[in-house]
């Protein structure tokens, strides 16, 4: 165990140029650490199925996590990400996975990850070009292979097109404490009609290739000191209904031009509710930190205190601890290649639904 242990430790002490290397057999990631659970103490905040057929798991605090069917492997700031909460991931074109953390952006093609967001402009083990942030502030385009991610506490994103990454800013909103950072962005939804939307802590942006659709408080017509915006969640689905959640005042819902608080239509907001984040009661839809569609139309909610939603369209369906999970936060949603619905919780837990119930998988 000991030889094993200085094995592993001189194996992943490679990095350099803020980059690190690794061995695998076959173009899958294969661990020397035969582990049949995930080893993860923070909640799951990201789960995504690549081309290759691996799945990879990202944390609130340990990094990430990928598994091949059998064994896991780790990696997480030591290894060169830029940080060890990660937001989404991602898969370009060309098979690189792509992982957007709490300070920045990084990739992996296999062998190294690379940092894509604190670096000079320089030359790239891929054939692109790495243009950090702070060295070029690109134009407002897109492109179908588009790959898109939040900027940490500044108020736009990042746009990789293949060959660049830009950091674009979002058009100036109404002054605010500058300390806020009430635009940074806190969730991506690709949409129908070339509609790419980003949720903001104070309202939603949406890009058409030319022209933004913005929706906050002030368009809304919402008082901010009785009933704020605050977006964790956001979703175009199948129908292009744009799903809205907030940590506070429940769901929006924006069907053509009306907008509705779809919570409230479904009593879901508790008559003493603060609408501002305090801790809800069960049987409540306020805090929503992810949303997703399934293929049958479905859609599902994670709820922070009140557990996860599904609503087909007519009526709404509850599942907590009472329906064998064991938290009642999901942190993130999402329907793989084959159809299977994977729900990460706060607790680190990972469930699958069949279709009638819950399945733990880790």
């Amino acid at each position: 165990m000991i030889c094993q242990i200085l094995i592993l430790t001189l194996f992943f002490s490679c990095v350099e140029n803020k980059s690190t290397e690794w061995k695998t057999n076959n173009s899958d990631l294969v661990t020397t650490l035969k582990t049949d659970t995930l080893k993860f103490t923070s909640g799951i905040r990201s789960i995504f199925h690549d081309s290759k057929g691996n799945y990879w798991f990202g944390s609130l605090q340990d990094g990430v996590a990928v598994y091949n069917g059998k064994t896991f492997n780790y990696f997480s700031s030591n290894e060169g990400l830029t940080d060890k909460q990660i937001h989404s991931i991602q898969e370009d074109k060309d098979g690189v996975i792509w992982f957007n953390t709490l300070k920045g952006v990084s990739s992996y093609d296999g062998k190294r990850i690379m940092n894509h967001t604190d670096v000079e402009t320089k030359s790239s083990p891929f054939d692109f070009q790495i243009r950090s942030n702070e060295t070029l502030q690109g134009q407002w385009m897109k492109s179908e292979n588009d790959l898109w991610f939040e900027a940490g506490n500044k108020e736009g994103v990042y746009r990789f097109d293949g060959q660049q990454l830009n950091y674009l800013a979002f058009p100036p909103q109404k002054a605010h404490n500058p300390n806020d950072n009430v635009y940074a962005v806190t969730d991506i939804s690709i949409g129908k009609n070339k509609m790419i939307w980003f949720g903001t802590y104070a309202g939603v942006f949406g890009y058409n290739g030319s022209d933004f659709t913005i929706i906050n408080d002030e368009t809304l017509g919402f008082d901010r000191k009785m009933e704020p915006l605050h977006i964790r969640s956001i979703l175009e689905d199948s129908k292009g209904r744009l799903w809205i959640g907030n940590n506070g005042i429940g769901v929006l819902l924006k069907d053509g031009d009306s907008i509705i608080n779809f919570s409230k239509k479904h009593n879901l907001i508790h008559p003493n509710s603060s609408r501002k984040g305090d801790k809800s009661p069960q049987g409540t839809l306020e805090h929503i930190f992810t949303i997703a569609e399934d293929n049958k139309g479905n859609i599902w909610f994670g709820d922070r205190d009140a557990g996860i939603w599904k609503f087909d369209g007519e009526a709404m369906k509850n599942y907590t601890k009472k329906d064998g999970l064991t938290s009642d936060f999901a942190l993130s949603i999402y329907e793989d290649k084959n159809g299977k619905l994977w729900f990460g919780m706060a607790d680190g837990s990972i469930y699958i639904f069949n279709g009638k119930a819950f399945e733990k998988q880790f």
